[in-house]
This record gives C-alpha cells, sequence and structure tokens, in this order.
C-alpha cells in the first residue's frame, strides 16, 4: 500500500474554504439532507501514521499471506513516514539530472551538501561525500582512500564478523591491483583482538570493523585506533548508521574513514536496491576520497552558492588519475535519507533507536526460555545469534510456510553455522509478533 501525504496546514485550509465561499469543512456537505448524514461514526482510538497504514494493509489483503519478517543481516525493515516519498516525490526533485552545472542545479547542489552535512554529524567525522552506490562498495571505496593515504604498503586486516558480503566486494575490487587482504577469524562472535594485534605489521595499510558486527555484536573500538595508529596504519569502519542513535559513532572511536549502508535512513526494501553508500572521513583524508563533494561558498553578490568543489571523476578533468569511475551519486537515495534525517531530529532517532534496543532485549528474553535454543550472551542493538538443535535453514523452511521469516540461517555465509540463526529486530516488530516468532520457533523445533 502507498502511503500518502497530506501537506495542508490549519492556514491552508482556511485559505481554500475561503475560495470557495464557506467557513468550515461542514458547510461542504450541507446539500446532503440531514436524514441522509451519519449520526456518528464507530472509530477506534487514534493511530500513529505506522499503525494505521498497518491496520488498513491488514483490511485491504490476506493477512494469511503477509511474512512476518525477522530477516536482516545489512538491510532492515525499517518504517518510512510518508512525508520521505511525498517530497522526494517533487518533479523538481525527481526529475534532476547530476549537476554539472552549478549555476542550473542550485537546489540539487544545496539537497546534497545537506545531506553531507547530516551525514558527518551522524557518523561524528569531519567529510561526507555526496554519496556511492550501497554498503558494500563504500567500504570497498573507503579500502582503497587507505590504500591512497598511506603509501608503500600493501595489507589490509579484516575482521571476519564484517558482512560476508561486503568481504567479497572488497576482495573483488583488490584482486586486480595486487593488494593482499588478511582475514582475522573472530571469537565468540566478536573481534579478536589478540590475532589482530598479531596481524599488525609493517605492510598493514588499514584495518577493516564492522559495528555492530555481522552477528549483531555491538563494541567499542577506541582501544583498537590507538593500537592501529601506533602501527602507522588507518582504521576503518562500517557502521549501521541508524544505531548511531545509541552506539558510540566512528568519530567518538577515532576511526580514519567510515562507511555504511543508508538503507535503514528512509530507503525502502526492494530486492536489492537501489540503496545508499555512506563515506565519511577526516578532513586530512578529502581528496582520496571518491564520488564528489559539494560545497558552499558566495556568489558575486554575497549570496550563498553551491558549487561542485571536488569531482575526482573520469568524466571531469581526472581522466586516468581519477579516485573512482562512480558514475553516479545516487542523487534520490541521498535525498530520501536527508528528508528522512530531517524529519525525525535527534530526539526521533534517540526513541527509535531505544524502541529498538527495547524490543531486541524483549526477543533475547523471550527466546531464552526455550530449553534448546542457546541466544548469545554478547551486547546486541538490533540484531543476535541463537543456537538452535536443528538445522537452521530446515527450521526456517518450516516456520515460513508459517508465515514467520524467522531470521537468517548462517550455514550459507560461514560454513560451520549450520545450525545458527540471525534474527533481527526493528521498531515495525510488536510485542505479538516477537511472541509469534519465539512460538513459531518451539513448534518447529
Amino acid at each position: 500500500m502507498t502511503n500518502s501525504y497530506t501537506p495542508h496546514t490549519e492556514n491552508d485550509i482556511r485559505e481554500m474554504l475561503a475560495v470557495v465561499g464557506v467557513k468550515e469543512i461542514e458547510a461542504l456537505f450541507d446539500h446532503i439532507p440531514p436524514e441522509l448524514r451519519a449520526k456518528s461514526f464507530n472509530l477506534d482510538e487514534a493511530l500513529s501514521e505506522f499503525e494505521m497504514l498497518k491496520k488498513l494493509n491488514q483490511l485491504s489483503s490476506n493477512p494469511g499471506a503477509q511474512t512476518v519478517q525477522f530477516m536482516g543481516g545489512g538491510f532492515y525493515d525499517h518504517f518510512i513516514p510518508a512525508t520521505v516519498d511525498a517530497l522526494v516525490s517533487r518533479g523538481d526533485f525527481y526529475t534532476a539530472y547530476t549537476p554539472y552545472q552549478p549555476e542550473a542545479s542550485q537546489g540539487t547542489l544545496q539537497a546534497l551538501y545537506e545531506y553531507q552535512s547530516c551525514v558527518s554529524n551522524l557518523f561524528g567525522m569531519d567529510v561526507s561525500n555526496a554519496s556511492l552506490y550501497d554498503g558494500g562498495t563504500a567500504l570497498a571505496e573507503a579500502v582503497l582512500m587507505a590504500f591512497r593515504a598511506v603509501k608503500n604498503r600493501n595489507t589490509v586486516v579484516i575482521d571476519a564478523s564484517v558482512n560476508p558480503l561486503y568481504r567479497s566486494i572488497v576482495s573483488s575490487y583488490l584482486a586486480p591491483l595486487g593488494y593482499k587482504i588478511v582475514e582475522i577469524e573472530p571469537k565468540d562472535y566478536m573481534l579478536d583482538r589478540e590475532k589482530l594485534k598479531k596481524a599488525l605489521d609493517r605492510d598493514v595499510c588499514s584495518v577493516v570493523l564492522q559495528n555492530p558486527n555481522f552477528f549483531g555484536a555491538a563494541d567499542d573500538f577506541t582501544d583498537i585506533a590507538e593500537l592501529v595508529h601506533s602501527a602507522g596504519a588507518l582504521l576503518v569502519l562500517s557502521v549501521y548508521p541508524l544505531s548511531l542513535g545509541m552506539l558510540k559513532s566512528p568519530g567518538e572511536m577515532n576511526a580514519d574513514i567510515a562507511a555504511g549502508e543508508g538503507q535503514s535512513l528512509g530507503q525502502p526494501l526492494s530486492f536489492g536496491g537501489p540503496y545508499l553508500g555512506i563515506i565519511t572521513a577526516k578532513e586530512q583524508y578529502i581528496r582520496t576520497m571518491p564520488g564528489r563533494i559539494v560545497g558552499r561558498t558566495a556568489d558575486k553578490d554575497n549570496r550563498d552558492a553551491f558549487v561542485l568543489t571536488l569531482q575526482p571523476r573520469e568524466q571531469h578533468i581526472r581522466r586516468e588519475k581519477a579516485t573512482s569511475n562512480i558514475c553516479s551519486n545516487q542523487g534520490l537515495c541521498a535525498l530520501r535519507t536527508l528528508v528522512y534525517l530531517s524529519l525525525m531530529g535527534k530526539s526521533g532517532i534517540k526513541e527509535v533507536c531505544s524502541t529498538i534496543y527495547a524490543k531486541t532485549q524483549y526477543a533475547k528474553e523471550q527466546l531464552s526460555t526455550l530449553k534448546s535454543v542457546i541466544v548469545s550472551p554478547y551486547a546486541s542493538f538490533n540484531e543476535f545469534t541463537i543456537e538452535l538443535p536443528a538445522d537452521a535453514s530446515e527450521l526456517w523452511n518450516k516456520a515460513v510456510e508459517k508465515g514467520v521469516s524467522i531470521g537468517i540461517p548462517l550455514g550459507g555465509f560461514y560454513p560451520g553455522k549450520t545450525k545458527t540463526l540471525l534474527v533481527s529486530i526493528t521498531e515495525k516488530r510488536s510485542k505479538a509478533e516477537i511472541d509469534l516468532l519465539v512460538k513459531t520457533i518451539r513448534e518447529a523445533l
């Protein structure tokens, strides 16, 4: 069901009524005989936007055909306010092309500038570019940034609890360039700090970590940043942007470069995209960033003007010296994120995070009541693993037949974890749905 948004204020309504010559909305129905008018409406208590849309969806479709979603692994079923679609679908945004002519593209450039500002604040970093394709390619570009910034080193150390899809993309990017990748196997689903210390040598250019990691474990890498910097390398973090309303930001951990998947910030789940790649960094690495960066200046009349400050792409004068051949900046996706962050604000993001965290803890507590299920003990924000007494894929098949997608079986990503399930919770999951998850797993075992 498509969300719709009516932006009329009280003043707008008064002006429209004045144009048609009536003083109140009720007067529009004067032509209906009193005996035919409804005397009252049997309405429930007011609902939130999300609750109303959910109820309407249930009324307009077959409830038995709807699957309750507990899958995540980097892409999440978050609520998107109707205002996001309403604003982004405006023709002046929707039809705008890439801003090669700044004098004719001030609106697009300002939107991207504001996007960069919001993302930099959220990540606690100095600079952001005007977006990339998705979280995986953003992380690969971050690794390439590190190689450009730290000369004469050819190795990147990656924690194996970084999203497997992201690690595969990084490997594909680096394969033809002759760089070496060293993977650190996790310990109890978290970074093995001792193994990392042993892996750091003079050939290491950067260390790549994820927070929360693919298993949902949340960590503080401030100590790792100090360790990495003492070895002359850079710390590259991949983060879940929405979680930064609660967790320590990359900037607070002293990361050098931070990337992420912006899907959680106003992008709908859509069979793999289009999504939004976010990349941020300390200011000293700005000239190694791919894509483009929008800046603000002043024109001859001292008015604000927005320009492409840095545009190191092959279409421009850089040619073979380009830092990336990315040919789209995912402008509409970046705009969606800007609108979402502007609507939610600091308090709104914190409230969503608190809701997600509380529901995640409730889910862990309830699943812990199942005698044959072991719930991960580590700190988690929205995701966690559970160990099952049976094959997770077989259990998933049984559960989905009952309309519950209970999580992601990890055997396909980690061969030794065929009985491990990754469960994801978002603000959209109700207490009743979480209870249904527990019941479905209990009955399937």
